[in-house]
């Protein structure tokens, strides 16, 4: 691999969906919504497969700071145009109490498409997520360090856990959107693959049949992306607080630039059979940071308290030379706080045990979800 160090630049991703500030339902984002926020964002923000649910995209960020300036910028102006229509966004991958059957799909040409093509399953698809890509620019090497790469993702999965309630009930998963978004064709964790070339061989098979019409429709946790020279993780949910993204983007970077560091010193990760870290896939997705992830080398289950460190320390050299020192040793605060399925059924708990009902329990964690979308804004 090579010893010049890739760019490293950051991209991300983020969907929200939108609620009515009075009911706290689901609400559907009016055309003039969208509009505006294209207009106030330049193309940084698209309706998504939902009228609920709204996305946006940083620019390419140099460095973490850059990044936090342009989250704070694009969630700040989604929130101040939906509050000019009585709505509120909410970062979390599932609302609390809706229920899909209610929802509408955006009527445009590739959603219309994806509709037909995933029929039963698109519909269900009441989710939100969030994408981190990693500036690579070299096809070989980008394949490489996903391949490595991929042992991380449940960790980072754990981290931003934000999905534990679906119509109305507690899953007991803290991320219940995984299950939905597995039931779609082409995702889960990437294959181990061998070359670039594999890869293009790979998705040029779907592509000739006319089973997709390019790479984007490859939906795993972790690929290159199509449009851009980057590796794109996807299997996060969407982080309720900025702090929190910028933490799991942060470390994502990081990660790359350890992988790459071991490689210029002829070194690497050790590659793990997929049904292994597919294990610690559903442990972050059951339980977060709960119960902690296995060691494969030791062979031992460690916490989530001992891990923070163990990736501070890890990751200290290549957070200093990408200067987000601060966001990376922030996940020890963030494991001991939980994530936002933890606080979201600490909510729900605080409200029960003071006599709401269920549904009023429920609301309260919606009001929750607004009010941290707006920290540190």
């Amino acid at each position: 691999m090579s010893r010049i160090a890739p760019a490293l630049t950051l991209g991300i991703e983020e969907e929200y969906l939108l609620v009515d500030l009075e009911t706290l339902e689901l609400a559907n984002a009016p055309e003039a919504l969208i509009e505006e926020c294209a207009g106030a964002m330049q193309g940084q923000v698209s309706p998504e497969f939902l009228q609920c649910q709204i996305e946006i995209g940083t620019k390419v960020c140099a460095d973490i700071s850059a990044a936090r300036d342009e989250l704070k910028r694009l969630r700040s102006t989604v929130a101040t145009h939906a509050a000019r229509h009585g709505l509120a966004p909410i970062a979390a991958s599932c609302h609390p109490l809706a229920d899909w059957k209610q929802q509408e799909h955006t009527d445009k040409t590739r959603y219309n498409e994806l509709e037909r093509a995933l029929a039963g399953v698109a519909r269900r698809l009441l989710i939100c997520g969030m994408h981190v890509h990693v500036g690579v620019e070299s096809p070989s090497q980008r394949i490489d360090l996903m391949n490595q790469l991929t042992y991380f993702l449940p960790h980072l999965l754990a981290l931003s856990c934000s999905s534990p309630f679906w119509m109305g009930q507690d899953t007991g998963l803290c991320s219940y959107r995984l299950t939905v978004f597995d039931n779609l064709p082409r995702t889960g964790l990437p294959p181990q693959l061998n070359s670039w070339a594999e890869f293009e061989r790979m998705t040029g098979v779907l592509v000739d049949l006319g089973i997709i019409e390019d790479a984007s429709k490859i939906w795993w946790d972790l690929r290159p992306s199509w449009r851009f020279p980057t590796i794109e993780t996807r299997i996060c949910d969407v982080p309720t607080r900025l702090e929190d993204t910028l933490t799991i983007a942060a470390l994502t970077q990081c990660f790359t630039r350890m992988l790459w560091r071991l490689a210029a010193r002829n070194q690497r990760w050790r590659l793990y059979d997929t049904v292994l870290i597919g294990e610690n896939r559903w442990r972050a997705q059951r339980y977060g940071l709960k119960e902690g992830m296995i060691d494969f080398g030791q062979r031992e289950i460690v916490g989530f308290e001992a891990l923070a460190e163990e990736i501070v320390e890890i990751l200290s050299e290549d957070a200093e030379a990408l200067g987000c020192l601060p966001e990376v040793e922030r996940v020890v605060e963030l494991v001991a706080g939980g994530n936002s399925a933890d606080r979201q059924r600490a909510v729900r708990k605080e409200r029960q045990d003071a006599g709401d009902d269920e549904k009023t329990a429920m609301k309260a964690v919606v009001r929750h979800l607004i009010d941290a979308f707006h920290e540190g804004l």
